[in-house]
């Protein structure tokens, strides 16, 4: 193993609270700690294989495993499962959402094709947005409209597209019609890829340095234990080849593991961290970044994995700069995970705009289970990148098509001169990702959200293409290149005057994206209710939809408790 740089191992005490004080003064193994840079002669990669690793520490006292599907109660303020089919939410305090920060866009405007016929965006895999949504419902209280992006909850869920043949293209694209359901004059055109799946034995190896606020703002259950059981999880997904380092920071950062595969050593470093002082994220992004780079695998996964409420509050802490340096580190071929825990100063903005510009993912975890969820069922997707800088672009056909709007990806939205142009950045996709987006469209002739132009011309390359309703073409880069590859497919226009009523998976993604879209404000929805959103989903057997339908339900009685 290469030597870490003695800057970088050196310890900032200034700063440090109480409990990070007494924390760096203790070296016993058996005493909690927050930062220590002491390295051991064991510290080297290649330790020898360990034993049996203890249980992840839990989340409160007592706590069934994660896996326990019977009953499971979750850090505060989390829902309690109990036998499929009942939900007894739980007593809580509701967090003041006033003081968690958002940065929601306005629903997307509805589009005339004779003026716009092009829609270019960026997918988006972040699945945040959808478990902080719960949060909120959960507690009690409808989401700030702000907090919620419909391309998030519609990607939470799975859905039953074909698998790629081969790695050589590595996603299929599907395509469908069918009627709206909350407007007779619109139909719906869903567009979903999935990425090819990455058997374990295949996976390359990782070099992953958990980044860990241990501030004070992150002294509570729902926080700083819940991030030790979330990264203990995944510390027990590990092969013999990858690596973990730990880098923390309050007042100041510091090193706290260097980089090992041994798993009981990783949760005993996990455990003995404690809560305490203010928050330089920023130094700790900073020395993280260094951290992967100095231990950079060629060919492998370079990530951090920052797990935080997003309270900077020392150093470099707004979020513009925060994105100029993070853009600058992606360079470097290391990637960022996001992961926000926590309320009441949660900083969401931040957390979902870092992880966008750092070519990684966002995730929101509420509980034991949801990390359960993404660290283990869901990390093989979110660390291995099979295609980099995935963008899509429609055109609609005027002749068949009058109107339109993207329901979510306000925030991906990109220039349609972007499309061709390698050199900007967009959203990646992993092994086995799926991604959903779904328009809502006019058909040309039929009365629609806008009245028609006066003075609109028919170009005649509508009538060259009279057989298609729109042109779909997706660029890409492999994840090791600088060229982007082109997938092009035509939506037929015969699918339009045949659309059939939505059922299945389309019906359900359409459901999602309802409730996104209400939860949101959308007075495009008109009159279309929570309780003809579920109906819509119908009945569901795996648990993450029949949670949904209780989130539908929680929603749906919330807002008639209105005043």
């Amino acid at each position: 193993m290469r030597h870490l740089n003695t800057r970088l191992t050196q310890i900032f005490v200034a700063g440090c609270g109480a409990a990070i004080l007494a924390g760096c003064a203790s070296t016993r193994e058996d005493e909690r700690i927050v930062v220590t840079a002491q390295k051991s002669q064991s510290d080297e990669i290649g330790d020898a294989a360990a034993p049996p690793p203890p249980p992840p520490p839990p989340v409160v006292s007592p706590a069934p495993p994660p896996r326990v599907m019977a009953q499971e109660s979750v850090a505060a303020g989390m829902m309690t499962r109990h036998a499929p089919g009942h939900y007894v939410p739980p007593v809580v305090v509701p967090a003041d959402p006033g003081r968690e920060r958002y940065d929601g866009e306005e629903v997307s405007p509805v589009k005339l094709v004779a003026q716009e016929p092009v829609s270019t965006f960026s997918v988006d895999v972040d699945t945040g947005a959808y478990a902080n949504s719960r949060r909120f419902l959960t507690q009690g209280m409808l989401p700030p409209q702000d907090a919620v992006r419909t391309e998030e909850m519609i990607n939470y869920f799975r859905y039953d597209y074909a698998a790629p043949e081969s790695k050589a293209v590595p996603f299929t694209v599907t395509t469908g019609i069918a009627r709206t359901p909350w407007n007779q004059n619109t139909r719906l055109m869903r567009i979903g890829l999935r990425g090819y799946d990455l058997p374990r034995a295949e996976r390359p190896p990782a070099n992953l340095v958990f980044l860990m606020d241990v501030s004070g703002s992150m002294n509570s259950p729902d926080k700083l234990p819940l991030v030790k059981s979330a990264l203990s999880t995944l510390a027990g997904r590990l092969s013999k080849n990858d690596r973990v380092s730990i880098v923390v920071y309050a007042g100041a950062a510091g090193l706290v593991l260097e980089p090992t595969n041994d798993t009981a050593r990783i949760r005993a470093a996990l455990d003995r961290l404690a809560a305490g002082g203010s928050t330089a994220g920023g130094a700790g992004l900073q020395l993280a970044y260094q951290i992967a780079r100095d231990n950079m695998i060629e060919g492998g996964v370079n990530r951090v994995i920052l797990a935080t409420d997003g309270d900077f509050n020392v150093g470099v802490s707004d979020q513009g700069s925060l994105v100029e340096m993070i853009e600058r580190e992606r360079d470097s071929g290391v990637t960022l995970t996001t992961l926000g825990f926590g309320t009441g100063n949660y900083n969401e903005a931040m957390m979902e705009q870092i992880a966008n510009h750092g070519n990684g993912n966002y995730s929101y975890i509420d509980s034991a289970l949801e990390a359960e969820k993404v660290l283990s069922d869901e990390m093989q997707s979110t660390l291995f990148t099979i295609a980099k800088d995935v963008k899509i672009q429609v055109e609609f056909n005027p002749a068949f098509v009058s109107q339109y709007r993207l329901l979510g990806y306000e925030n991906r939205a990109l220039r349609n001169e972007d499309f061709n142009n390698d050199k900007v950045d967009a959203g990646d996709i992993g092994a086995g990702h799926q991604v959903t987006a779904i328009y809502e469209i006019v058909p040309a002739g039929t009365k629609g959200w806008v009245d028609p132009l006066r003075y609109s011309e028919t170009g005649t390359r509508a009538d060259a293409t009279a057989g298609e309703l729109a042109f779909v073409k997706l660029r890409y880069k492999l994840p090791d290149g600088k060229v982007s590859k082109l997938i092009e497919r035509a939506v037929p226009a015969a699918s339009l005057a045949g659309a059939p009523a939505l059922t299945g998976d389309f019906a359900f993604a359409a459901s999602v994206a309802a409730f996104g879209q209400k939860l949101r404000g959308d007075p495009l929805l008109g009159d279309f209710t929570f309780g003809q959103i579920a109906a819509l989903a119908g009945k569901q057997s795996v648990y993450w939809r029949q949670e949904y339908l209780r989130l539908v339900s929680v929603a749906e009685g919330l807002e008639q408790n209105r005043p």
